[in-house]
């Protein structure tokens, strides 16, 4: 939030993308109400009305029609869009009144599939881009007005947990596994608005994203397509299999893996690599982004929902790669080629000194296990603290 209000004075458009229902038309009223300034507007595309503002062969008209919402474009003034992927020729339209107008834009768009069609390079150096994900822990907390301290020095998250900060946190934790991070969904009470909003983000999803952008000509076998990766979450996903049981070509496997990579539904992990030989390449784990979303596809054991939810929260950090060499040990996650993690809801020395191992050979600098239950050790962090 503070970095979007130093926006405000950015003459660059500002642009929102991400997951449905993360926040992004929120975030963009908040700051549309902190500005003081009355030469201001805020539309939404989705009114037919509202796009027609916009739909002018001469750009310059454009600016008329502004005026009639008190706009005065002989000064500063401040124009939001939500919803952008639904404004024909958007790119265009704004980077023509950016250039020749005093008006600072604040947009939202749905995924950066929409903005790698809609935003090219035409708009190079006028945009900034902010991507919204489901809700970390530590921001879920914070909807809860759940008050924690918090540290991004992971030897500080090892050493210093206590058991009674693990206890305090536990029951909110374990609904955070359960229901996940949609803002939505988070604040809401009661547990069966809690799954009918999550049904509802997928149902908006495919009847929004797939179906009015995507060109697929048999969307069942990409619905298909997305539980059969939900049975694979924490796995790596093997391209052949996927389209022998689909019933479809490699090609189409691809486009649907872009395609809802593209949307942030899914994330594509690759293997971390340091050229050693028998290193597994090109075999990408999956995983989805959210916990309370995986939920309502598939019946999962703890541990996968667990690892899922690791790796959500771990992502925030920098890059993400995973390690297995063939036939031979694996690291769940190697963080910025540096740290790497293994992920176990029960923790034992054992599982330490296995990956102290593997890391010397790696070359990593640090090392830690993320345990779901309380576990003393200075290498082990409870995920509540990640």
């Amino acid at each position: 939030m503070n970095q979007l209000k130093q926006e405000v004075t950015n003459p660059r458009t500002t642009v929102l993308t991400g997951m449905r229902q993360t926040g992004k038309t929120t975030l963009m009223r908040q700051i549309f109400n902190l500005i003081e300034s009355s030469n201001k507007l805020f539309l939404d595309l989705e009114n037919p009305l509202n796009q027609k503002i916009f739909e002018e062969e001469n750009y310059d008209n454009i600016i008329h029609n502004l005026r009639e919402f008190n706009i005065h474009i002989d000064k500063k003034c401040y124009i939001f869009l939500d919803e952008i992927q639904l404004l024909p020729e958007s790119a265009r339209i704004i980077k023509y009144l950016y250039d020749h107008y005093k008006i600072k834009f604040f947009v939202t768009g749905s995924s950066s599939f929409y903005l790698k069609n809609l935003f090219p390079d035409s708009l190079a150096g006028r945009k900034t881009i902010y991507e919204l994900y489901p809700l970390d822990f530590e921001e879920f907390l914070v909807f809860k007005q759940v008050v924690k301290s918090t540290t991004d020095n992971f030897i500080n998250k090892a050493r210093k947990k206590t058991k009674v900060a693990y206890e305090l946190y536990k029951k909110h934790y374990e609904e955070y596994l359960k229901y996940g991070g949609f803002p939505g969904v988070v604040v809401e009470p009661d547990m069966k608005r809690k799954q009918k909003i999550l049904q509802d983000i997928f149902t908006s999803y495919f009847e929004k994203d797939v179906k009015k952008i995507a060109d697929f000509k048999d969307i069942r076998k990409l619905r298909d397509t997305i539980l059969l990766l939900a049975n694979r979450v924490g796995s790596k996903i093997e391209i052949t299999k996927i389209a022998s049981e689909i019933g479809i070509s490699r090609d189409t496997v691809y486009s649907y893996l872009s395609f809802l990579e593209n949307t942030y539904f899914i994330y594509l992990l690759k293997p971390f690599s340091r050229n050693i030989d028998g290193e597994v390449k090109g075999a990408n784990k999956v995983y989805f982004c959210d916990a309370g979303l995986l939920n309502q596809l598939v019946k999962f054991p703890e541990g996968v929902i667990f690892e899922n939810t690791v790796f959500t929260n771990l992502r925030k950090y920098g890059k993400v790669n995973y390690y297995q060499k063939y036939k031979g040990p694996e690291v769940d996650f190697i963080l910025n080629e540096k740290i790497a993690f293994e992920v176990k809801t029960v923790g034992n020395i054992g599982d330490i000194k296995q990956l102290s191992k593997i890391i010397k050979n790696l070359r990593l600098k640090d090392y830690y296990l993320i345990i779901k239950e309380y576990f003393d050790h200075p290498k082990a962090i409870l995920a509540t603290d990640l």
